[in-house]
C-alpha cells in the first residue's frame, strides 16, 4: 500500500524587524529562488506574492520533511543568497517565527487568489493587522508581545 498525501499550507513570514527591505522591481527574482527550493525539497509550490516587507506561500510538504525544516531551509536559502545577489542591499534577513495554515482541497483556490491580490489587498489592510486576523480566524492563541 502507497502513501497519499494532501496538506496545504499557507505560508507567511517577514523581513527581520519588519523592514521594507524587498523593492518590489526584484520580487521576482526571489519568489524564483525561493520556487527552486521548494522543487529541490520535492513540494509544489502553488503560489507566491508578498510585499516589501513579508511573503504569502501556498505549498504543499513532501512527507520526508518536518515543516519546520521546510520552512528553516526557505529562509537560511532565501537570506544567504538576497545577502550576495545584490539586489536587495538593505536585506538584513528574515524574522524568527512563521505563520502557517492548513487549508484543505476546497480553499485551495481562494487561498492561490488571496495570494495573487496582496498588493491590493495590503491598500486596505495593514500586515499586522492582515496576520492578527488569520491567527484569530485559525482560532490560534497568540501573544501580541511575539507578532512584531
Amino acid at each position: 500500500m502507497g502513501t497519499y498525501r494532501k496538506i496545504y499550507y499557507h505560508i507567511i513570514f517577514g523581513t527581520k524587524n519588519r523592514e521594507a527591505v524587498i523593492p518590489p522591481a526584484f520580487e521576482r527574482k526571489l519568489f524564483n529562488y525561493i520556487w527552486g527550493i521548494a522543487k529541490l525539497k520535492n513540494c509544489r509550490l502553488y503560489q507566491i506574492n508578498g510585499m516589501e516587507d513579508h511573503i504569502h506561500l501556498l505549498t504543499d510538504l513532501h512527507p520526508t520533511l518536518s515543516l519546520s525544516n521546510y520552512i528553516k531551509e526557505i529562509k537560511v536559502s532565501s537570506s544567504m543568497w538576497l545577502k550576495r545577489e545584490g539586489s536587495f542591499p538593505l536585506f538584513k534577513g528574515w524574522q524568527e517565527g512563521y505563520g502557517a495554515f492548513t487549508c484543505s482541497e476546497m480553499a485551495k483556490e481562494s487561498i492561490v487568489a488571496y495570494i495573487k491580490n496582496q498588493k491590493d489587498h495590503h491598500k486596505i489592510e495593514r500586515f499586522e493587522d492582515e496576520y492578527r486576523r488569520l491567527l484569530k480566524e485559525h482560532e490560534i492563541v497568540f501573544e501580541e508581545k511575539y507578532l512584531f
